[in-house]
């Protein structure tokens, strides 16, 4: 400071300027690696909407299950524009990926829902779906909240809530819950990368009921596409207690805006069939 003193006024405010793009450029130089610009999926009433309930295979690695075409799906929509009978998702056991007592147990669901019994989706019976298959509920929109430090995802159907803290490691011993511990990160490019772990072993991964373990890791990639029209979210799912290999599938979402509304899955919605919906014994408090 005081060799800028005996600096000519011009020398003074070159010498000023040259100091401060020095700390510019040492305060910025940290977000370097961060995207020009972070992807918007929440601005202006923005939700995600899909009525996919499988998974789109992914070339280059192992599928996703896939229908049994011994029993072709009839989706309500599809009853309705020819009249056919609706039909249950039935999993096809041939996929080679799965390990032995996977394709045991759902056989064994596949034969029940063949003889009558209504399928299992947590949709339908007010569930946590568990990651990836959070993916596959479908029919109302998904939102996001973004903040600096965390993302918050909700499924607006019945509001079911993740969480996605940001630039933070795994915890060391995760405690089993239904969504697990979810760690993110935006990518040059746009994506959120979100790492999941600490899952229990009461969802299944998919429609299908495809079964897995705690040992479940999932990551995820959110990426715009379409020009911001729609939103690809590629999921990568490794259990080697379930699957021999990793495998990945594709959700696409399309942007629709319109307000969160309320909206009440259990409640009314017991008797009319067994949807398998956890009712409390007695009140919570």
């Amino acid at each position: 400071m005081f060799a800028l003193l005996a600096f000519t006024p011009k020398a003074r405010r070159l010498a000023g300027a040259v100091v401060i793009g020095l700390v510019y450029a040492a305060l910025t130089g940290g977000l370097a690696a961060q995207p020009s610009a972070l992807p918007d999926f929440s601005s202006n009433q923005t939700a995600w909407l899909t009525f996919d309930v499988e998974f789109r295979a992914v070339p280059g690695g192992p599928s996703p299950v896939r229908n049994d075409p011994a029993h072709p799906r009839v989706s309500n929509a599809e009853a309705l524009r020819t009249g056919k009978q609706p039909t249950f998702l039935i999993a096809d056991l041939s996929n080679p990926n799965l390990k032995p007592w996977v394709k045991e147990r759902m056989k064994k669901d596949n034969d029940e829902v063949l003889s009558g019994k209504i399928a299992f989706t947590p949709h339908s019976s007010c569930s946590p779906a568990g990651v990836p298959a959070f993916h596959l509920y479908g029919f109302q929109p998904m939102y996001f909240i973004q903040t600096p430090k965390e993302v918050v995802i909700i499924f607006s159907g019945d509001k079911q809530v993740r969480h996605v803290y940001l630039d933070v490691p795994h915890s060391k011993d995760p405690k089993p819950s239904w969504y697990g511990e979810s760690v993110g990160h935006y990518e040059g490019d746009g994506t959120l990368v979100v790492d999941t772990i600490g899952l229990n072993d009461k969802s299944f991964v998919d429609n299908f009921r495809t079964p897995h373990t705690e040992k479940l890791h999932v990551v995820e990639r959110f990426k715009l596409v379409d020009g911001g029209k729609a939103l690809d979210v590629h999921v990568w799912v490794e259990d080697a207690d379930a699957f021999y290999e990793p495998w990945s599938g594709l959700q696409r979402y399309d942007r629709v805006q319109r307000p969160m509304r309320e909206e009440i899955c259990a409640e009314g919605n017991r008797y009319l069939f067994d949807y398998q919906m956890p009712i409390a014994a007695k009140p919570d408090f």
